[in-house]
């Protein structure tokens, strides 16, 4: 690989960090809001959960696309500009509904761009990190906790303005936080990576795939993950719905995200005290906890409080060890691959579910009953762990 600055020089992380700013900037208030905003447009609860999904179902086949495109041309930059580039267009198109096929369409081109960031940006960033490949907790933590930030500050303003003006403005956000991720995209210096060889052999990822520790991990990733995204979805519509003002909400968000942020602070210190393997079971079984108090104590904001605060081992450390993980069983040439298929199966196949089943569930039994299935998933996850563990996985 090749830089505008050697790989292991501090500096040459910055880009990094500005770009998980930029982007979790715009995640921080399109996700929690998106559902209220299609609310106000006049969309019901069923509708909301297909709409929302479609950034899942991107996630299916988006990574795997951008990630042959960079693998082709061993250039993730370029396609890391044309992905925030084409978002920054797409989002005008949030300003109109001029047919009832429109907004899917943009939703959906929308999130094709968008779900590829993450993932060409972490292919790159572990080559910054070391070309041995190890993972390196405290610099990783030190990138993603700008994401955190960026996440905090758009989910407290936007809750801030929304209660205030309304959601008319909710493209307008859009447009804004995209122009962040654009510019940060932009001012990343030009990562390169030769090419593979056509003679090369090609790296074979079906044998790591048959490894039991391998497909266990993938198992409690995606059970882990479902529970996750009900709340991404629903959470919003459950707590408006519980008379929550859109301040209290926004609040409850940034709740989580302070934790996480904490986390990622001071995960280099944190993360040796037990095997990746023990830190994947204790995400899980917290992650029951908070689901349980989410649907059946939301009634109590303190409770609610609490549970958001599980989010810096529910949610934070369960990222760090599976980005860990990864790295572990998909080295080298496989690595853009493996975490395409954190990104398919975590967040691609899980999501397609939790918008499909949350909108069935909250439609037959309410919103409260979706945290009853999610609690349902984190339990199926902390048993998919400990075959992890038990398999010797880390």
């Amino acid at each position: 690989m090749t830089a505008s600055a050697p790989a292991d020089a501090p500096r040459a992380l910055w880009p990094f960090a500005a770009l998980s700013a930029g982007y979790f900037a715009h995640i921080g208030f399109f996700n929690p809001y998106l559902p209220l905003w299609l609310q106000e447009l006049g969309y019901g609860v069923w509708a909301i959960g297909l709409l929302t999904s479609l950034q899942s179902a991107t996630r299916v086949f988006a990574p795997y696309l951008w990630g042959w495109l960079s693998d082709r041309t061993g250039d993730p930059v370029r396609w890391l500009r044309v992905c925030a580039l084409a978002a920054l267009a797409l989002s005008l198109g949030l300003w109109w509904q001029p047919a009832a096929y429109w907004l899917p369409l943009v939703l959906f081109l929308l999130f094709t761009h968008t779900s590829a960031m993450m993932p060409l940006s972490e292919t790159v960033l572990a080559h910054a990190m070391g070309a041995a490949g190890a993972f390196d907790a405290r610099r990783y933590g030190r990138v993603r906790l700008w994401g955190s930030l960026g996440f905090l500050v758009t989910v407290l303003a936007a809750g801030a303005w929304f209660e205030r003006a309304g959601l008319g403005t909710f493209p307008l956000w859009a447009n804004a936080t995209l122009v962040l991720v654009a510019v940060a995209v932009w001012a990343m210096p030009r990562w390169r990576e030769a090419p593979h060889a056509a003679h090369d052999a090609p790296a074979r990822i079906a044998p790591v795939l048959r490894q039991p520790v391998v497909a266990w991990f993938f198992v409690s990733m995606f059970w882990h993950v479902l529970a996750h995204v009900f709340i991404y979805i629903y959470f919003s519509l459950y707590l408006d719905a519980l008379g929550y003002g859109k301040g209290v909400i926004g609040a409850l968000w940034a709740t989580a995200v302070v934790v996480e942020i904490a986390w990622f602070y001071g995960q280099g210190r944190w993360l040796p005290r037990l095997s990746l393997g023990q830190w994947l079971v204790l995400a899980s079984a917290l992650t029951v906890a908070r689901m349980a108090a989410t649907a059946w104590a939301a009634q109590w904001l303190w409770a609610l409080v609490l549970a958001q605060a599980v989010h810096a081992i529910g949610f934070a450390a369960h990222h760090s060890v599976c980005i860990a993980l990864i790295q572990r069983h998909f080295p080298g040439r496989l690595r853009a691959r493996g975490q395409a298929l954190y990104s398919l199966i975590g967040y691609g196949c899980s999501g397609l579910v939790a918008g499909a089943l949350g909108g069935w569930v909250s439609h037959r039994w309410g919103l409260g009953a979706v945290f009853v299935v999610a609690t349902g998933a984190a339990l199926a996850a902390t048993g998919a762990a400990t075959m992890v563990r038990r398999r010797g996985g880390a």
